[in-house]
């Protein structure tokens, strides 16, 4: 469909093909909002922790220097979830523009389409995946002492 007089009816259907990318790109700007939020707390703790890193000496040393790797890997973990979906973002993008590009060029786009939705979406199921791993990391590191979890009836 070439469109040399920019017939306004082309158009909006052009642009009713773009609304299901715009609303994965709403999506997908929330999920990387989570993310983003994720790595300041892991950031916060580090800061904490190096702050006890100088302070701790023994058995507590050793504690933090635990923890910090820990946070440490969490937050490569999380960097990479971003980055996952952030190309996942780029992906849709590139996709809505091609969209029109292709269609007031008169190419067909439908597999380049397919294609990049595809894309997309192992974008962002690998940073989906990335995040349920980070999530499992910090709930594997909790370890609250046996005698917080007894009650002072027992």
């Amino acid at each position: 469909m070439l469109i040399t007089d920019f017939d306004i009816g082309q158009i909006g259907r052009l642009i009713q093909i773009a609304m299901a990318p715009a609303f994965l790109l709403v999506a997908t700007g929330n999920i990387l909002q989570m993310f983003a939020n994720r790595l300041a707390r892991v950031v916060d703790r580090e800061r904490v922790q190096m702050k006890e890193f100088h302070r701790t000496q023994g058995e507590a040393h050793v504690r933090v220097v635990n923890e910090l790797r820990i946070l440490d890997r969490r937050a490569n973990i999380i960097n990479k979830a971003i980055l996952l979906g952030t190309l996942s973002a780029i992906t849709v993008s590139v996709v809505v523009a091609a969209i029109f590009v292709l269609s007031l060029t008169g190419y067909r786009f439908g597999q380049f389409v397919a294609g990049g939705f595809i894309l997309a979406m192992a974008f962002l199921i690998l940073g989906l995946l990335l995040f349920v791993a980070e999530i499992r990391l910090a709930m594997h590191s909790i370890r609250i002492e046996e005698r917080l979890l007894r009650h002072d009836d027992e």
